[in-house]
């Protein structure tokens, strides 16, 4: 169970602020994979952060009883001047692991990472990548109640993304997952219900069909909205982005194709 109440969450932008969350109450349900949906610029990633733990909001509580992940992504934090393998130690150190253990945890972590040399070197010299991948090698080390996922699917070889795709199938079986992508099929096919974030507000849909019909919809009045006026703004873009994705998903889906590839807007 994840509780949040009253929680707000908001970030100074050139015209005042811009709000993650405005005083919103929830309960997000055990045993639940939930897809986190919103327009670019919604604040999806700083959810996942204030979940995990890694941000706090800027006013109320968010409660929950289960073990979290780190959010697992392309952002994933480590401390770029030690090496993978001290980044490994350090996290190990820090939840108690004893010297066998921790053993056990770089030899899995070092095989599914497969960086090779690089595990022995600084992760500054590491591309976003390959952080991604140290972190998710990482996480599958150690057995959390939810995973929290940011735009992870996209990352490694035609390879790695096989097993990391097998990988969630095994912790779906155990587990729960809260994930960010704006691949609307990689979110269908692997979660049940939607969280749908927008200019501070969240929802929660039972059915990840009607979260995704929500946001379509966002996306749509928008986007007319913003070509009647001819408004050029940063966040007119945003939304047309954000629609123009949705777009290739949908045809994507319908074909029974994978996405096209190219890189996502930036949330």
């Amino acid at each position: 169970m994840i509780e949040l109440r009253q929680v707000t969450k908001a970030y100074p932008v050139k015209h005042g602020l811009r709000y993650v969350l405005r005083d919103v109450s929830l309960l997000l349900p055990d045993r639940a994979n939930i897809a986190i949906l919103g327009p670019n610029g919604a604040g999806k990633s700083t959810f996942l952060r204030m979940i995990g733990g890694a941000e706090t909001p800027d006013r109320g509580t968010i409660i929950t009883d289960r073990d979290i992940s780190w959010p697992l992504g392309i952002s994933t934090g480590f401390q770029g001047s030690l090496t993978g393998r001290q980044n490994v130690m350090f996290v190990c150190r820090i939840n108690g692991l004893s010297p066998r253990e921790i053993k056990t945890v770089i030899r899995q972590v070092t095989d599914f990472a497969e960086i090779g040399e690089y595990f022995d070197m600084p992760v500054s010299t590491y591309s976003s990548g390959m952080r991604a991948r140290l972190g998710f090698g990482l996480s599958m080390a150690f057995d959390f109640d939810i995973y929290l996922i940011d735009e992870l699917t996209s990352v490694g070889d035609a390879m790695f993304r096989q097993k990391a795709k097998a990988a969630f199938e095994r912790i779906k079986k155990r587990a729960s997952l809260i994930f960010v992508s704006h691949n609307l099929k990689t979110l269908k096919n692997s979660c049940e219900s939607a969280l749908f974030l927008r200019d501070g507000n969240a929802d929660f849909y039972p059915m990840i069909d009607d979260g995704i019909a929500a946001y379509l919809d966002f996306i749509n009045e928008h986007h007319t909205r913003g070509r009647a006026n001819r408004d050029d703004t940063a966040e007119s873009k945003t939304y047309r982005q954000a629609r123009k994705l949705a777009r290739r998903t949908a045809r994507a889906a319908a074909g029974g194709q994978a996405a096209p590839s190219g890189k996502p807007p930036t949330n």
